[in-house]
C-alpha cells in the first residue's frame, strides 16, 4: 500500500521506507509542502492535522509523524513545542545549548525524558490509524555524538551505557520511538492483509 507521506522532507520519507518495508508499506514524498498550523494540543492531535490537510490536497492515502522531546519535569518546555523551541536559534547545537543552560539546575530523576512518536495513517475520513512509540532516557549536560539531528546528541537512551543518541544510530534504527511506531504499524498492516 502506498502513503504520501505529510511533509515535503526526503530524508524522512527515505528513513520511513525502510522502517516501514516489513509492513509492504511504500512511503511517497509530497510533491509539494503544504502549510500545517500544528495548533493541536497533543502529538496525536497535531499527526491528524498533518495526515488530514495531506489528504484533502492531494486526495491520497497519507501518513503523518509527529515526533518530540518531553521533559516531564519541565511541561511547559519542549513536548509538541519541540519543533519550535528557542525559536531564535536556528541551529540544533544553539538549541541544545540552550536547553542545557535551561535546565541546568534539574538534577537525579528531575532529568528523565522520553522521545515519543505518533504516526497517524489516514486512508479516508472513516479509515485513520495511529501507532505510537516512545524510548526513555534523560537529558544529558553536554552534547555528544555526530550521527543524530535535532535532540539526539543531548539525549542518552536508557539501555546505551551513556552513549547519546548520536552516538548508537545503528540502534537508533531498531529502538528509537519512530522505529517503534514503525514496528506497531508494520504489525498492524500485515495482520490486514
Amino acid at each position: 500500500m502506498k502513503f504520501i507521506l505529510a511533509s515535503a522532507n526526503q530524508h524522512k520519507a527515505e528513513e520511513l521506507n525502510v522502517l516501514l518495508s516489513a509492513g509492504n508499506l511504500e512511503i511517497l514524498p509530497a510533491s509539494e509542502k503544504v502549510e500545517v498550523v500544528e495548533d493541536g494540543s497533543t502529538f496525536q492531535e497535531n499527526a491528524l492535522k498533518k495526515a488530514k490537510e495531506y489528504f484533502d490536497k492531494f486526495g491520497h492515502p497519507t501518513v503523518a509523524d509527529d515526533s518530540g522531546l518531553v521533559l516531564p519535569a519541565k511541561p511547559d518546555i519542549l513536548g509538541i513545542h519541540s519543533a519550535r523551541y528557542a525559536p531564535e536559534y536556528l541551529d540544533y547545537k544553539d538549541k541544545n545549548n540552550f536547553l542545557i543552560n535551561e535546565i541546568k539546575n534539574l538534577t537525579g530523576s528531575d532529568r528523565d525524558a522520553y522521545f515519543i512518536c505518533y504516526l497517524c495513517f489516514y486512508i479516508s475520513e472513516e479509515e485513520v490509524y495511529f501507532f505510537e512509540g516512545r524510548v526513555h532516557g534523560v537529558i544529558a549536560d553536554t552534547q555528544s555524538g555526530v550521527d543524530g539531528f535535532g535532540y539526539d546528541p543531548i539525549f542518552i537512551p536508557d539501555g546505551c551505557d551513556g552513549k547519546s543518541m548520536a552516538e548508537v544510530s545503528e540502534w537508533k534504527m531498531t529502538n528509537s520511538h519512530r522505529a517503534k511506531a514503525c514496528l506497531s504499524a508494520n504489525k498492524f498492516f500485515k495482520e490486514q492483509r
